[in-house]
């Protein structure tokens, strides 16, 4: 395993990522600055806190289709990688969640006002960026911020006129994960001037995947001892978010999940209650169920990738598939 979490790369390819990612945490840095010491060390707050950079990641691997070397590419993982972020701070504020990245949240540092408008002034940044990409790039970055909003209201609303809770709640996953995560693959193939086949297929891709990360998620915060996803076991528990394990156990026909599924119905504030689901969800049918749930998204995942030239990229973006199912074993 790579220190970008995907196996078997190839060792040219690693350099290149390596130094295209040195860029990418330099500039995100760099433009982060302002006149304003306060809003400069909130900002700073979570991109210091590290994380995956999973979207700056995937831009870089698919400008290897292109010209990898042309600044846009640089410019546009930066904006990737500030709109996620500036979507964490608002979520915490919804969450009203106590830690982010292993560090105390903003918005329990600063309070909710300062996190929101840290988030909105990291989507400013973004956005003196994206001018300078052009037209289209611009047009790209306003639809997925669309689909972001869209994905968290639907969420708050939940599913409507009986419409099936998975299913809902897959559309809210494509949409406020999955969105950006591809549009991060576009940005780089398209930016690169790659084949307008390619951009379209690793945009697929990146669909696929972003929604095979969160499912992963999922399992994580149910099956995981540690803190492997960022946050702490049974998070959605304590919120009461729906997730693709609970939904899974709320949808079971088995009168022997009665009380279960009457815990899973609102948050769970009792810390031993918590433990208590936490372990008998552990060993529930529900948890396997969601394995090969992901299991079949990352699959559809690979499937996409089938018309790409063979080569160092394209194998990694298929390692990347296997590293999204090694997350959740």
């Amino acid at each position: 395993m790579t220190s970008f979490g995907i196996p078997d790369l190839a060792p040219e390819l690693e350099l290149r990522l390596a130094a295209g990612m040195a860029e990418v945490e330099f500039l995100l840095n760099e433009h982060i600055k302002g006149d304003y010491p306060l809003v400069e060390e909130t900002s700073r707050h979570l991109v210091a806190a590290g994380g995956k950079r999973l979207r700056p990641l995937l831009a870089l691997l698919t400008s290897q289709f292109g010209n990898p070397d042309k600044k846009e590419v640089i410019s546009a993982a930066v904006v990737c990688e500030l709109t996620h972020l500036a979507t964490l701070y608002h979520d915490d504020v919804m969450d009203e969640a106590p830690l982010r990245r292993g560090v105390e949240s903003a918005n329990n540092r600063w309070g909710n006002t300062i996190a929101i408008l840290t988030g909105d002034y990291l989507f400013a940044k973004a956005s003196d960026l994206l001018a300078d990409l052009g037209p289209e790039a611009v047009r790209l970055q306003a639809r997925t911020f669309e689909r972001l909003v869209i994905g968290q209201i639907m969420e708050t609303q939940g599913p409507q006129n009986g419409e099936d809770a998975l299913s809902h709640y897959l559309r809210v996953v494509g949409d406020k994960t999955g969105s950006l995560i591809s549009t991060s693959a576009r940005f780089g193939a398209l930016l690169s001037g790659a084949p307008k086949d390619v951009v379209e297929i690793v945009t697929k891709f990146g669909e696929k995947i972003g929604v095979a990360f969160q499912l992963a998620d999922d399992v994580i915060d149910i099956a995981s001892e540690s803190n492997q996803s960022g946050k702490t076991p049974g998070t959605d528990l304590r919120e009461g978010v729906p997730t693709l394990v609970t939904l899974n156990v709320m949808s079971s026909t088995d009168p022997a999940d009665k009380e279960l599924k009457k815990l899973l119905s609102k948050p769970i504030t009792d810390e031993k209650s918590v433990k208590q689901v936490l372990k008998a969800l552990r060993s529930h049918r529900a948890l396997d169920q969601s394995r090969e749930q992901l299991q079949q998204v990352a699959k559809e995942a690979r499937t996409a990738l089938g018309p790409l030239p063979v080569g160092d990229a394209t194998g990694a973006l298929f390692s990347l598939c296997d590293a999204v199912i090694d997350r959740s074993i």
